[in-house]
């Protein structure tokens, strides 16, 4: 057989390769359409480049002869063939292992109410040990590489035995890297931390947006991100807001005038949570929890809600809400502060009315700051 007709068939051999793979991209594609296969959706995404690149050099690997080139470049092309074959097999396998665990997880990302911690347990876990796995693929296909070298197969088969992976671990051992690491395993199977986790580090407020083997990233309030090493969530103290679950309490402070109808506040109070879409229907209360030095009361409502964002959106209405009914219903309970003149002269016959300067621009009458 002449190499002319040798290389035709490994063009056609190839192609038809490829073409098996769209076919069964297109397939994948439709089941996940109708909804049959909640997997073809995650393996059409992530390992249709992966799938034509190993078919297609499967194919050329299997119709390959030494007839078609030199002895020469006969060897070098199957050498660089193999490299790349082993590449592609490592990268389909890491895919493919992702798209699997990408349905897991967003069939866990809809779990809410109680389970919801349970969930985001296992999915800061799932997100981890993926990670590591793709590493160790990653170790294993380098080494696989290696070893298909005559002249560096003893390098090779010394990175795959343990002995050469405990001597890389032994040399990186003093580095931060690797005590990241650790921390990073160690927080994720502590479940000190997860994803989606309200957390407060050195004094700001985010969620846990993702968590790898080295850092973590911290999506704050205001969508602005914070990165930090694992190895700060263990050595410094940081707050957990969603620990053993994402429901949370909220509380609004209010300082007021003796004269405020405490009754009438709760009562308004608990009417205005009954309709608020975010009370999940639990926990509120209002309480006098202190009287201040100034002549003010100080008033907290405490309400729950089912998570972080959820409770501060809530306390913003709750406060403002409070703050116009006072206003409108109450005004005789806004913060007001009473000062008492000893030396003023008064009429034996009753009380009169002083004017005495205020810094602020006010008048005093009758012992009482008015505007």
């Amino acid at each position: 057989m002449s190499s002319a007709v040798n290389w035709i068939i490994l063009v056609v051999v190839v192609l038809a390769a490829i073409v098996s793979v769209e076919l069964l991209r297109r397939l994948l594609r439709s089941r996940h359409v109708n909804g049959r296969f909640s997997l073809a959706g995650p393996i059409v995404e992530r390992c249709t480049w992966p799938g034509f690149a190993t078919a297609a050099l499967v194919a050329f690997n299997t119709v390959y002869a030494p007839n078609m080139l030199g002895k020469t470049a006969y060897y070098a092309v199957e050498q660089t063939i193999t490299v790349l074959l082993i590449a592609c097999v490592a990268w389909l396998v890491i895919q493919a292992a992702y798209a699997v665990t990408d349905v897991v997880l967003a069939r866990l990302g809809m779990v809410e109410g109680d389970g919801n911690r349970k969930a985001r347990r296992i999915r800061t876990q799932i997100t981890l040990v993926r990670r590591v796995a793709a590493a160790i693929m990653i170790v294993v296909a380098a080494g696989a590489m290696l070893f298909s070298f005559p002249a560096v197969r003893a390098l090779g088969a010394g990175l795959l035995a343990s002995a050469g992976i405990l001597g890389v671990v032994a040399g990186v051992a003093a580095q931060s890297t690797l005590s990241n690491i650790i921390a990073g395993l160690q927080l994720v199977f502590s479940d000190a931390i997860r994803l989606d986790d309200v957390v407060v580090v050195d004094g700001e407020w985010g969620r846990i947006e993702e968590l790898t083997l080295t850092y973590v990233v911290l999506r704050l309030w205001d969508e602005r991100r914070l990165i930090l090493p694992v190895s700060h969530f263990t050595t410094t103290p940081f707050e957990n807001w969603t620990r053993h679950g994402s429901r949370v309490i909220g509380h609004v402070m209010l300082r007021v005038d003796w004269s405020v109808p405490i009754e009438e506040i709760r009562a308004e109070l608990y009417r205005r949570l009954r309709v608020h879409p975010l009370w999940d229907q639990k926990d509120w209360i209002l309480q006098v929890t202190d009287v201040q030095p100034n002549g003010l009361v100080e008033l907290r409502a405490l309400m729950s809600a089912a998570d972080a964002p959820s409770v501060w959106d809530l306390k913003c209405d709750i406060r403002e809400h409070l703050v116009t009914y006072i206003r409108e219903n109450h005004p005789q309970a806004l913060p007001r502060f009473r000062v008492e003149d000893p030396s003023a002269d008064r009429p034996a016959g009753g009380s009169r009315a002083e004017k005495i300067p205020t810094t602020r621009g006010e008048r005093i009458e009758d012992g009482r700051l008015a505007g």
